[in-house]
């Protein structure tokens, strides 16, 4: 039957734009297809093949490709032929290796499919994937997420669901783009305080992580939709706080003072600082007090504020308050601290 279809579309010479062979039990890619090079769809699902045949990188006006359940084992380099592709879909097979040079020519690729696979990693090379648009990986085994994919500033859905993730690159604060970022059940411990730039993001799904408190400025987020069940959140439980005399290093009390001075555009150590590069990356580390204010090296304490989400979020049903990270410059503003506001033990 496969066969028969092959041939009615190669009759049909340069008018046939769209091939179907879903659930024909093929068991490898047609070599004929190198001859169908006006084509702009084909649909393999359902099948088993298990690799890419060669003739496919006749194929430079395909936009769509579906390969989906079937017997794959790698995302092969012949994809980089394809240099027309908008849509890949590779889910359900059995991917473990992404190999680099695939992506050299998928310039134009806006949506990448790999759901249901078993990649543990994603090259670093997908920073060539210009234009994509959508990335979906649920259901595989990634156990990192590399720095060079937030480089991918069109990228506006990213879907990471059921891998083995544990932490975020600092650099997703470049996906300015990002609207949906999916990462319910991993293993992720904390949220970087990056993931607060992202203004356009809508919608964030972190079920199922072990994921204490959120960075400082998690309120700013303009969410429509927050999901973080099954979390180990800290819960608004306290305990007495032991007074502790503030004894400060040296380096700290210069570094207070000199803070302070500068937030006051003092002339002087303003045009001093510029000679001094190595002060200048001491105080960038800086945070500031949650209670007064000022800027502080040291961490004295670390506290968490429980605050009310945004009214405009759709959240899980039970979460009631969200606890906020926060830092504390000395006993002297934490006995100053709001009835929302407690020291975290270090156990």
């Amino acid at each position: 039957m496969a066969e028969k279809l092959l041939v009615r579309a190669l009759n049909g010479g340069k008018s046939t734009r769209i091939i179907t062979l879903q659930g024909k039990k093929m068991k490898k890619m047609p070599s004929a297809l190198e001859k169908l090079t006006h084509l702009r769809t084909l649909d393999l699902q359902n099948n088993l093949i298990p690799r890419v045949c060669p003739e496919i990188s006749a194929l430079n006006q395909l936009t769509t490709l579906n390969l989906g359940n079937n017997l794959l084992t790698e995302v092969p380099k012949e994809m980089k032929y394809l240099i027309s592709l908008k849509k890949l879909h590779l889910f359900g097979n059995k991917i473990h290796n992404f190999q680099a040079e695939a992506c050299d020519g998928l310039q134009n690729l806006i949506l990448l499919n790999l759901n249901n696979n078993e990649l543990a990693d994603i090259p670093k090379e997908v920073i060539r994937l210009k234009s994509l648009r959508c990335l979906s990986i649920n259901h595989n085994q990634l156990a990192n997420i590399p720095r060079e994919l937030c480089f991918l500033k069109n990228l506006s859905e990213v879907q990471l669901n059921y891998n083995h993730i544990v932490c975020l690159p600092k650099e997703i604060k470049l996906m300015k783009k990002l609207e949906r970022l999916h990462l319910a059940r991993n293993n992720i411990e904390v949220l970087p305080e990056e993931i607060c730039d992202l203004k356009n993001l809508r919608f964030l799904d972190i079920a199922g992580n072990i994921i204490q408190i959120f960075p400082p400025r998690f309120q700013d987020l303009k969410l429509k939709e927050f999901y973080c069940e099954r979390n180990p959140l800290f819960l608004k439980e306290p305990v007495n706080a032991v007074k502790q005399d503030a004894v400060w290093s040296l380096q700290e009390i210069t570094s207070r003072y000199v803070m302070k001075q500068l937030a006051r555009n003092n002339p002087i150590l303003k045009e001093a600082i510029k000679w001094h590069p190595q002060v200048r990356n001491i105080l960038s580390k800086a945070r500031k007090c949650a209670i007064c204010g000022d800027s502080f090296l040291t961490i004295w304490l670390e506290c968490v504020e429980f605050v009310p989400p945004q009214k405009t979020w759709k959240i899980s049903k039970n979460l009631r308050l969200l606890p906020l990270q926060v830092f504390i410059c000395s006993y002297k503003c934490f006995s100053q601290r709001g009835f929302n506001l407690f020291g975290i033990a270090q156990l």
